[in-house]
């Protein structure tokens, strides 16, 4: 017959299962591996943060959500307010115009 071609017909070959997931299966290790850092990473800074936590606190200063915190360790009110008030009269007493007197021998 003439409209039958001479040559063989051309089978054409089809990606294999494989070949179609291994773009999916090389992309999930990729995630995979950056959140295994990103884990890792967080671990750290939080164990970081606990022990500048546990410094910080040795050191009577506490985190807060409203910032940072300063106490005062083992000053008595009274004993505060005692060095303040002297202080006070010390530089009220500097600051007076009236030359102190002057002591003869």
């Amino acid at each position: 017959m003439v409209w039958k071609s001479k040559s063989p017909p051309q089978i054409e070959a089809k990606a294999s299962t494989f070949s179609q997931v291994l773009p999916l299966l090389i992309l999930l290790i990729i995630v995979a591996g950056a959140g295994f850092v990103g884990y890792q990473i967080y671990l750290s800074v939080t164990k970081i943060r606990d022990s500048v936590d546990k410094r910080m606190a040795k050191k009577n200063v506490v985190f807060t959500k409203d910032g940072l915190k300063v106490g005062v360790k083992h000053v008595e009110q009274e004993n505060y307010v005692d060095a303040t008030q002297s202080w006070v009269v010390k530089a009220w007493n500097m600051g007076s115009h009236n030359p102190p007197p002057v002591k003869r021998r």
